[in-house]
């Protein structure tokens, strides 16, 4: 679903991303971890073609929706506005299978973005990324700024997305807890370079990443 090859990124003279290599097979979900600046989120900015690329490739086998950091919502529009918004690729342009997987957003479909709870607006942009029918959903920062019990539910709700749908997910979180404990597979981003990869078991055992991200201790 998704190959990337020795990725390099720059912003000016600085190096972003230096030779980042990764893959997300069909169906699968993926988890890239790593501390804050550490090239995560120019890494979904380049396969989602919002940045340009020094060197390296990227390779897609089907289309790819992004969940952006922050939600990015349209806050004096709509919730159902900013869902159809995600749907003009497609064509896409009911959103009732998305107020069936967040039944909540029914009942706020009027209401202006900028209103709702964090938690709400995330579900609005996970759906407005669905909306674009994707075969690879990267989700940046799924857990920012939510309380634990708001992340554990649309962290389900990804997990029941994958199995359901066969939709390829890759999660790029600073949580790696919670990165690990839902993928299949995981790599680890610092200062730009891949320094750790594996099934995200291997990588909760792991003692640099115990150490580092997961307060020193195996869940």
């Amino acid at each position: 679903m998704l190959e990337v090859q020795d990725l390099v990124v720059r912003y000016g003279s600085a190096v972003a991303l230096d030779g980042v290599s990764l893959v997300v097979h069909e169906g699968e979900m993926v988890a890239l971890v790593g501390p804050n600046g550490a090239g995560k989120t120019t890494l979904v900015k380049a396969i989602s073609r919002m940045l340009p690329v020094a060197g390296g490739s990227i390779r897609l086998g089907g289309s790819v929706a992004q969940v952006p950091e922050g939600r990015q919502l349209f806050g004096d529009m709509s919730v159902e506005d900013n869902l159809r918004l995600g749907g003009w690729a497609s064509g896409r342009r009911d959103p009732a299978p998305i107020y069936d997987l967040f039944p909540k957003l029914r009942d706020l479909r009027r209401r202006d973005a900028w209103t709702l709870s964090g938690g709400e607006q995330q579900m609005v942009a996970v759906g407005r990324a669905l909306m674009a029918e994707p075969r690879l959903l990267a989700v940046d920062e799924l857990s920012l700024g939510l309380a634990p019990l708001v992340v554990e539910d649309l962290a389900r709700h990804l997990v029941e997305l994958n199995r359901s749908r066969g939709m390829a997910v890759l999660l790029i979180e600073q949580n790696a807890r919670l990165a690990l404990d839902i993928c299949e597979r995981g790599y680890v981003l610092e200062a730009g370079r891949v320094a750790l990869s594996g099934s995200c078991a291997e990588l909760r055992q792991n003692q640099a990443v115990q150490h580092s991200y997961l307060g020193g201790t195996v869940a």
